[in-house]
């Protein structure tokens, strides 16, 4: 059955061109002229994408999103907007009025047509049946100190996982107040934590799980931070418990984005984790806070192999030095990312991360080493019968290290 687009415009010329452009990639559209004709025709039309215009009578683009974000039938839609205002407050109005996307007139038709095809990728969910049922691994991204990058690590590496073996893979936010997961791949905070908040936790399984993920096209799902703090306090330990443990019989792998604390859902996603990656930068309140939280560990007996220091080189000169990192912590350090500030702070403004540029940079392919390393064995025992391009890349870099031993 084709994939049924409703176009939402006023203006008889821009109905035509977006209808044929579609039509060209094989879409079924369906049209209207107006905010009121579609809320009147919801039973009938049934799309599978809203593509609507801003400036219509009676009913501008922003109000008719609002108004199919509440309607049952059109809660979880994917909307994109599609409009000649091209500033930044016009976007934030329709990503606040729950839009999934926002284009600008004029547009090329080769790109409108891909974004389309990745906003249904992102937005399609894939009930989970008993057969599906996995033993997933779960990997803590943590730090006791902010600003060292803990949320564009568990970016970077469920992203990496979910390219690398094209598998389900879950980036769960559980910095409740402050998380960016979302921001960082670009998504809109349409569903969030926040949904779950108020739903008892007997009442959680994978079919609401999955309804409240956003979908991000690399085939990472992400459950985000609220977007309010305030809903953050209903979020009890145990719904976290609930979540991740519902999840890892349907995800090869989940990636907790942990706050710089030791909370009681903090602590619910650590006593969960497979592998712990504790962050820390080349200065001496990092190292300090790194100490603390080995510490910390210790007390409630995590086992160390399962702890990976990574070392984040924050400055451009004169941090610490990584020996003496290490003779301060007693322990190795697994990874050093690079100074590279400019590549970071792009990526975060884009919401693309570095493992996904194309082609891969250096400090791409190192996210992409580094999320082999982090796969389950039975992965890297087992090349998958597809490979992707990055799997490809990282299998060749692999065999250009043992071939120099």
């Amino acid at each position: 059955m084709a994939t049924r687009i409703l176009v939402v415009d006023d203006d008889p010329v821009s109905l035509k061109l977006v209808t044929t452009i579609l039509k060209q990639a094989n879409y079924e559209t369906l049209t209207a002229t107006s905010g009121a004709e579609v809320l009147s025709r919801l039973d009938e039309l049934r799309p599978d994408l809203v593509i609507s215009d801003v400036e219509m009578p009676g009913m501008n683009g922003y109000e008719l999103t609002r108004q199919l974000r509440q309607h049952p039938l059109t809660a979880q839609l994917p909307i994109m907007i599609l409009t000649a205002h091209d500033n930044v407050q016009e976007k934030i109005r329709g990503f606040e009025a729950g839009a999934d996307e926002y284009m600008i007139k004029p547009f090329d038709p080769s790109e409108l047509q891909a974004r389309v095809r990745v906003l249904l990728r992102r937005t399609m969910v894939t009930p989970p049946s008993e057969a599906q049922k996995i033993s997933g691994k779960v990997i803590a991204v943590f730090s006791l100190r902010g600003g060292v990058g803990t949320s564009t690590v568990a970016a970077n590496v469920a992203v990496g996982l979910a390219q690398l073996w094209n598998c389900r893979v879950g980036l769960i936010d559980l910095s409740l107040t402050t998380g960016q997961s979302a921001l960082l791949l670009n998504l809109p905070l349409r569903k969030t934590w926040a949904d779950l908040a108020r739903v008892s936790v007997n009442d959680i399984d994978a079919d609401l799980i999955e309804k409240v993920c956003l979908n991000h096209s690399s085939g990472v799902f992400v459950l985000a931070a609220p977007s309010r703090p305030e809903h953050a306090e209903l979020i009890t330990n145990d719904k976290v418990a609930r979540v991740i443990e519902t999840l890892k019989e349907h995800h090869h792998y989940l990636v907790l984005d942990l706050p710089h604390d030791f909370s009681a859902t903090t602590l619910a996603g650590l006593d969960h984790a497979d592998e712990i990656l504790l962050l820390l930068a080349p200065e001496l309140a990092s190292v300090h806070a790194a100490a603390c939280a080995l510490d910390v560990f210790d007390t409630l007996k995590y086992p160390r192999n399962i702890i990976r220091l990574v070392l984040n080189w924050t400055f451009e000169r004169r941090g610490l030095a990584r020996r003496e990192i290490e003779e301060a912590l007693q322990r190795p350090i697994d990874v050093v990312l690079p100074f590279v500030s400019d590549t970071f702070v792009m990526a975060i403004n884009r919401g693309i991360p570095p493992i996904l540029e194309s082609p891969p940079t250096p400090l791409g392919a190192l996210f992409e080493d580094w999320a082999y390393i982090l796969s389950k064995p039975e992965h890297q025992k087992q090349p998958p019968a597809q490979p992707s391009p990055m799997y490809q890349r990282v299998a060749a870099r692999l065999a250009q290290r043992q071939a120099k031993r």
